[in-house]
């Protein structure tokens, strides 16, 4: 049996126990958060809080760790031989970028965290026999092996590569990224974020598998998963999710009695029974463009191979996205067209608030920020008559605020369109050529302007 052969005991799903014994024999045991492969011969264990583990191993280089298949539950034991404990590289970056993740989503931040990645040589591995009654073998459909090359996923690259490519719009291109995780690669929760930096925020676009949307959910760098995977520009996967949250919780309540201040949670983004998350930073030339998150109620849908596969998808989505981001418009005469009467039964009214530059419709928040005072303007130009519009206009118009350099005005318009798709689905904006879209409507508009 090799040690890569239990890689599905490394993800996290069930907790590994270590059990160590002082010099006169005195034995501990304690639970681990994180048990991390390195080879056939050598794993890293995280070291938190285990300051009796700690001194035991200072005194006794000799450790017993217990791991557990999540999917047989069928316990295995390590016998490890200390080497060394690491407190920079690598390993270590990977490992305490993931416990700092979970501790920032559960309000953990500063006391959830890594000391060190204590490195173990593994002296043997072994089946605890007689733990579990025979079972049939069973076929798990959503784990692929790796080690067989991965042929269809690569057929599903090339596929998808063929997609973005083809692409002519940013919101053509958002549409297929996030339509091919479900068909091309089973995901079938995706959230697809940008970073605006303006704002210095993470911005919702679009999203697939959820009850709504969510266009315009906002998550600040450093904040969850997303946020951590944006500060720091690597992919970050979590799986088994349920337990790292009773495990950090039981944490918690211990530091509070301890009299340690935490801040509030903060809830996930998406499903919030997520049992598995990999987020994948989009950086395209050294700028953040995004985050791509997918979520799972399969505790295994993400494992190493998925990380390091999607990561080459990420790169091309970012790349994509910034150059038609980049795109010059077209110069496009802007001509009025006569609209259609609205239907005299149906009234929208949208208030404008200027103090914090935000749109309410019938009394609803509906969006702040550019995209808001770019709908304002539509919104009072439409009222005198105008109906058509260019993207041009929209940056030459310095009211609006928009950046000089990078400032993402398509991306802010498929936000401005998908939010009133949800909370406004009778007025619409609708494409008709390339830089040049007209506002719709299916009712009566009312404006007001309040302070």
């Amino acid at each position: 049996m090799m040690l890569s052969d239990l890689m599905h005991c490394f993800q996290g799903v069930t907790p590994a126990g270590i059990a160590t014994c002082a010099a006169d024999g005195t034995p501990n045991m304690a639970l681990l958060s994180q048990v991390y492969y390195l080879d056939e011969k050598h794993v890293a264990l995280s070291c938190q809080f285990f300051n009796k583990t700690r001194r035991n191993v200072d005194q006794n280089p000799y450790a017993s760790v217990r791991l557990w298949d999540p999917v047989s539950l069928q316990p295995y034991l390590m016998q490890l031989r200390f080497l060394r404990a690491e407190t920079s590289g690598a390993v270590f970056d990977d490992m305490a970028s993931r416990i700092d993740a979970i501790a920032r989503v559960t309000g953990m931040a500063g006391v959830f965290k890594l000391i060190s990645a204590d490195v173990y040589e593994v002296l043997s591995l072994s089946v605890l026999q007689g733990a579990l009654q025979p079972a049939p073998a069973m076929p798990l459909p959503w784990a692929v092996d790796p080690r067989q090359g991965g042929r269809e996923e690569l057929r599903g690259l090339q596929v998808l590569s063929d997609r973005l490519c083809r692409a002519r719009t940013l919101e053509a291109l958002y549409t297929e990224l996030l339509a091919s995780m479900a068909s091309l690669f089973g995901s079938q929760h995706a959230l697809l974020m940008l970073y605006e930096e303006d704002c210095g925020k993470l911005i919702a676009i679009d999203s697939r598998g959820y009850d709504r949307v969510g266009a315009g959910a906002e998550v600040k760098p450093g904040e969850g998963l997303i946020g951590t995977v944006a500060q720091t520009r690597k992919p970050l996967r979590l799986s088994g999710m349920a337990a790292l949250r009773r495990y950090t919780r039981a944490v918690r309540e211990s530091a509070q009695k301890s009299g340690v201040t935490l801040t509030a949670e903060v809830p996930l983004p998406g499903l919030a029974d997520a049992q598995s998350q990999l987020a994948l930073p989009l950086v395209a030339h050294d700028r953040l463009i995004g985050v791509l998150a997918l979520e799972s109620r399969d505790p295994l849908a993400f494992e190493d191979w998925h990380e390091a596969y999607l990561s080459l998808l990420a790169n091309q989505a970012a790349l994509a996205i910034a150059m038609l981001s980049d795109r010059d418009e077209d110069e496009e005469e802007v001509h009025a067209e006569p609209e259609p009467a609205p239907l005299p039964a149906r009234r929208r009214l949208f208030t404008w608030f200027a103090g914090d530059e935000s749109v309410f419709v019938d009394g609803e928040y509906l969006i702040r920020g550019v995209p808001a005072r770019i709908l304002w303007k539509l919104l009072r130009e439409h009222a005198q008559g105008r109906r058509e519009f260019s993207n041009r206009e929209l940056r030459m118009d310095e009211s609006l605020g928009l950046p000089p350099i990078k400032d993402n005005l398509e991306s802010r318009l498929i936000l401005l369109r998908k939010r009133l798709q949800e909370r406004c689905p009778d007025v619409r904006i609708v494409s008709v050529k390339r830089g040049r879209f007209v506002l719709e409507r299916d009712s009566e508009i009312l404006l007001e302007e309040r302070p």
